[in-house]
């Protein structure tokens, strides 16, 4: 079933300009799939599915092709191109990024494979990741700062 799913999903996003999860649920839906937001989500995390702009000036889900080191680049490019500003406290991490680029910049953090990270989660233009310590998350984030800050 996931796999039909996921033909399904990279389909539809090949066919519309499919901007939301729940777009993407509605047309999954109306294709004869039952899922939930979280399915789609994880669908979407699983294919390593991204956002891209489109010639409207708006966003879609896009799938990721090329080798390892090129995705890598591509989703270090995004991370530095969408993150607006990070902040901590405690054990928790808040990344703010740019309208509709959360999803997209917790797939390019989740590919940095942190192990401090215990776990992300995406929305339109935030991103929540949780480490095990204070002093953890303190050092993540100075790492991501220098991510966004290398030579381009």
């Amino acid at each position: 079933m996931k796999v039909s799913r996921h033909a399904k999903i990279l389909e539809l996003i090949d066919t519309y300009d499919i901007e939301t999860q729940d777009e993407l649920a509605k047309k999954l839906q109306e294709a004869g799939f039952s899922v939930t937001q979280a399915t789609v989500s994880r669908d979407i995390r699983e294919m390593r599915l991204t956002k891209i702009a489109t010639n409207k000036g708006r966003q879609k889900y896009s799938a990721i092709s090329g080798t390892d080191s090129e995705i890598a680049e591509r989703l270090i490019r995004v991370f530095r191109e969408a993150v607006i500003k990070m902040d901590y406290a405690q054990n928790m991490i808040v990344i703010k990024t740019l309208e509709g680029m959360g999803m997209a910049v917790g797939v390019a953090l989740d590919s940095m494979q942190e192990t401090e990270i215990l776990g992300t989660i995406a929305g339109d233009d935030t991103v929540f990741c949780v480490v095990k310590t204070q002093h953890q998350a303190a050092a993540i984030i100075e790492k991501l700062y220098s991510v966004i800050h290398e030579k381009k």
